[in-house]
This record gives structure tokens, sequence and C-alpha cells, in this order.
């Protein structure tokens, strides 16, 4: 099973390699070198490095000294930082109202309060970096490249929709973006397959294998284990610990809940997950570390969920309404990095709202023309493509039954 998962990987990315490009508002500056705001080679004040400390409570080793405290950043990428969690917090808001008027339909988790995660990875890696997760899956896509129009439109199962329409909000794929995997921890084997492919290749990249803490205890996790330390593949296995499964306390599921030590004979971190400025650094000396030779590494994101496991799921029977709103107050993503903006003058508040306006405006107008996007032919044809790279189907096609066989028409 795991060989097939490794096989499935390393063929999986021509299959998938059709991608919107993401636009940033206007005034926001992108983390790449390209995006950097150069005058006759000297760069603007917003591109002038400075020097950060984070709290030292952001980290815990496993096997492992843990990053430094003190890592360098820039007014630009701080303020991307913060436009990128808020617009993907506007758009989980937009999907959550959107399944309530039962527009949207089926499967669909939500990452509010999540966002330092996906934000503090994507700028720590680059483009040619791979990630794959779970189902909580709406910002990584939109971080690696999709736009919010082609997120929505997918979970409207709309033609403009990043999958056409066809997977919903549990199969969500771009470049270097492997999902969106609806099977518990089965993405985990998949991940290490694309970093082995990326060791094989000879490619300085790695692969972050997302899953939550439910996930944690599934076996093909631990054989991924395995199998990565024995070939020491550049694989980064991220656990996201939002304190609960399918309305279980991680406490009631799992025997060790310290799941940066699950590894065992694996390095491993425990990362504030509720700290963009902390999961970037973690993320950054993540890879750093896999891709230096020394083979895979563990992270523990600790962060929190503010809604339900899914919107079927109140998420309120099994937690208090009094921790969600302390989690809230105390402890959120965007509040936090806006904390520290003003605290460093980064920029200032009127500019600050500037940038909720732009993220605010950008995501409704993307809402809108999702709405509007056509649904996908009724013609069974429909379902058959995009399966395979256009020129190599096979001649047919199985369905379920010897009936729905499917031919190809040259």
């Amino acid at each position: 099973m795991l060989a097939r998962s490794f096989r499935a990987a390393r063929l999986a990315a021509p299959l998938r390699s059709q991608f919107v490009a993401r636009p940033f508002a206007a005034r926001t500056v992108t983390t790449d070198a390209a995006g950097s705001s150069v005058v006759n080679g000297v760069p603007s004040e917003d591109d002038k490095p400075f020097t950060i400390k984070l709290n030292p409570a952001s980290f815990e080793g496993y096997e492992l000294d843990v990053p430094s405290l003190e890592f360098q950043t820039t007014k630009a990428e701080m303020k991307q930082m913060y436009y990128d969690m808020t617009s993907i917090r506007r758009m989980e808001l937009a999907a959550d109202g959107l399944y309530k008027q039962k527009e949207i339909r089926g499967f669909c988790h939500l990452s509010t309060g999540q966002e330092a995660i996906a934000t503090g990875i994507e700028h720590a890696i680059t483009k040619e970096d791979a990630i794959i997760t779970a189902y909580r899956c709406h910002g990584f896509a939109y971080l690696r490249g999709a736009t919010v129009k082609s997120v929505i439109a997918e979970l409207l199962g709309r033609k403009d929709g990043i999958a056409k329409g066809k997977g919903g909000s549990m199969h969500m794929f771009t470049k270097n973006f492997y999902g969106g995997n609806g099977i518990v921890g089965a993405q985990v084997p998949v991940g290490a397959g694309v970093a082995f492919a990326m060791k094989y290749e000879g490619k300085k990249n790695t692969c972050f294998a997302l899953y939550g803490d439910g996930a944690a205890n599934q076996g093909q996790v631990f054989e991924a284990y395995n199998m990565a330390k024995l070939w020491d593949v550049p694989c980064v296995f991220a656990c996201e610990n939002n304190k609960y499964g399918m309305g279980t306390a991680a406490s009631r599921a799992s025997a060790l809940t310290e799941y940066y030590k699950r590894g065992q004979y694996i390095p491993g971190l425990k990362v504030n997950g509720m700290d963009v400025l902390a999961v970037k650094q973690a993320s950054a000396f993540a890879k750093e570390y896999a891709t230096s030779g020394k083979g895979p590494i563990v992270l523990e994101f600790v962060t929190y969920r503010y809604g339900g496991h899914s919107m079927s799921d109140p998420g309120t029977t099994y937690r208090s309404r009094d921790e969600i709103l302390q989690m809230r107050s105390t402890q959120d993503p965007i509040s936090g990095l806006k904390k520290h903006i003003m605290e460093w003058s980064v920029c200032s508040e009127d500019e600050l709202k500037q940038l909720d306006r732009e993220a605010r405006m950008m995501v409704d107008q993307h809402v809108k023309e999702a709405e509007a996007s056509p649904v996908p032919d009724a013609n069974p044809d429909v379902l058959f493509k995009d399966i395979y790279v256009p020129g190599s189907e096979p001649k047919w096609m199985r369905g379920r039954t010897a009936e729905e066989t499917y031919y190809y028409k040259n």
C-alpha cells in the first residue's frame, strides 16, 4: 500500500499541473525576491530587513536544538502576512455563510482560527517546494496559487472551480499543492512520496505533509515515518494539533498528545501555531533541516479551530463557548500579528484598515463572481475528463458496471 502511495505521488505532479495565478492587492508585496521594491539598487523602507525576537515559549524540541528566537523579516512581509490571513478568514466566513444558505452542499471543513499555519509555511518556502494536506485545505490552496473565486466556485460545484466543480471542499489542487484529501491520514505517505521524488531528482526542495491530531493515530502515518527515515527522505511531517478531532478531545483519543515526539527516531519540534512569525521561523528551519541531508523532521503546530469539525458540527457539545471565546480574545493569530505590527511601527492603524478593506473587497468580488459561475455541463463525458494528461488517456475506462464503460473519442 505504501509503495503504491509513493509511486502515485511521483506520478501525480504532471496530472495536476493546471492552476490559476493568485493576484495580490496592488499595494502588497510578495516574499519572493522578484516582488521586492528596489530603486537604484536601494531597497525601499518596507523591504529593509529588521530583527525580531520571538517569545521563548514559541518552540519545544525533541532530540533537536530549537530554532533561533531571533530572525529577520521586513515590513512588506509582515503586511503581506496580515493581508493573507485576513483574506483567508474572509473567504472561510463567506463559505460558512453560503453553506448555511444551502448554496454549498456536502462536506465543508473550515480553518477559521488556523490561518497562521498556511500563511507561515508559505512565507518560509518557495513555489518549488510542495504541500499536501487533508480536507481543511482552502487557505493552503489559495496561498499556493488558487484564486478566491476558484476556491469558492469549487465549493459551489461550479465550472470555474479549481477542480472545475467536480472535487468540492476536500479536493483542491494547484501546482505543487497535492490536496485537499478526504481519506484521513492518506495524504501523509503520498507527501513522503513527493519528497522522495525530490530527492531522487536531486532537487533541494521539501514537501510539507500536513495532518491533524486525529489522523496522527493512523497506522500509515507511522509507516511513512519509517520509510522516510530509512531513506532520509526530505519530508516535513507537520501535525496541525487543533486540540479536537471529530468531536473528541485529543487527550481522549491519544495516549501521547505530544505529537512532535511521535516520530521516535525522527527529531521533532513543537510550535506555537497561533503565531504566524513562529510558524514561519519553524518552517524555514524544518526545510533547511530536511534538505541538508538529515532526513525527515516532525513538526507539531499547536493551534485552535473556532468552528466545529465540519459544517454539520456546531462545535459546542464537547467544549464550552467560554473556551472558544477565550481563545479568540487571547490567542487569535490575526490580532496577534496586528499587535506586533503596531508595536514595531510597521505601519499605521489607518494602513492596516486599508489592508482590511482591500482584502474584504477582493474576497467579496471573487465570491460574487463564483456565484455567477455556470454549473458543469450536463454531459457524462465531463466525468471522465481531467483525469489524465491530454494524450495519455487509455482507450477505455470502466465505470461501476460493464454498461458504464467509457470509450475515449478521437
